[in-house]
């Protein structure tokens, strides 16, 4: 060690790009930022319609930051990580600019499409992505126990994914719960395509063998629960998560950021995140 005094060892500092800044999740990222170690607001964009263009992004909490929110997506050039958390077609324009400017993203935005999802996998030859529908990290946890209870409870067991939500979130099942069905759907060396039941209405028969279901529930202000639930003869299993703050989101999001600050161009999942 050197002597004390003599040297400063500084964290390199990584400036991130908030997308949604005024929405809930924006505003807890820009706190986050705000708060943490090396990185550092560099821009911060809403919708164009959003009255919160022109001022501090941090006036919510009462600080200044220096960064007033812009409509703009070129105002993304100046920073090297955007977090996005929006919609699929504001998160593709983003996008479209990050891969432009070569500015890595970190993307929790859930919804979209095959084209969308084709999108993504051509931006990521251009610059490095972390594209995850859950950044909390105890979901990461949750995804490595089911797909080892998946892989453990195979014959005889009905294996169904219930997700709640607030009654504001537009796309269903959570992309938190799409992604478990496909942990649990490789750890049996199925395809989630063709085992997930989605829609349940009317005479629908007996349940199929190794069919993946998916239970969706919208009300309130529920921030997320996901439920992994094996059914056998004369027992059950149930893994749950339950997220009461977006917090763990943030963190999760600040985490991906600094992991993606200077890395090549990639598609990355959190898994790649929180490898050793």
């Amino acid at each position: 060690m050197p002597p004390a005094g003599r040297w400063t060892y500084r964290v390199p500092l990584v400036k991130v790009a908030i997308a949604g800044s005024s929405g809930r999740m924006g505003r807890m990222l820009i706190e986050a930022v705000l708060d943490s170690d090396g990185l550092q607001i560099g821009a911060a964009l809403d919708r164009h319609d959003s009255p919160e263009l022109g001022r501090d992004c941090a006036g919510f909490l009462g600080r200044k930051s220096g960064v007033v929110i812009v409509s703009d997506p070129a105002a993304i050039g100046q920073a090297q990580v955007l977090i996005d958390f929006t919609r699929p077609e504001a998160t593709l324009a983003y996008l479209g600019v990050c891969a432009e400017k070569g500015v890595a993203a970190v993307i929790g935005t859930t919804g979209f499409d095959a084209a969308g999802k084709a999108a993504i996998t051509a931006a990521a030859t251009r610059t490095a992505i972390v594209l995850a529908p859950n950044m909390s990290l105890g979901v990461q946890a949750l995804l490595r126990l089911v797909e080892l209870g998946a892989r453990l409870l195979q014959e005889g067991y009905d294996l169904e994914i219930i997700e709640t939500h607030h009654r504001d979130k537009v796309d269903a099942p959570s992309g938190t719960a799409l992604q478990l069905g496909e942990a649990a759907a490789r750890a049996r060396g199925q395809n989630l395509e063709q085992q997930a039941i989605f829609e349940r209405h009317g005479n629908i028969g007996p349940r199929p063998a190794g069919s993946i279901g998916f239970s969706a529930v919208r009300g309130g202000d529920i921030i997320g629960d996901h439920t992994v639930l094996f059914a056998g003869s004369g027992e059950r299993v149930e893994i749950t998560h339950r997220s009461s703050s977006r917090q763990s989101y943030a963190q999760g999001a600040l985490r991906a950021a600094r992991f993606l600050a200077g890395r090549s161009a990639g598609l990355y999942t959190m898994q790649d995140v929180l490898a050793p």
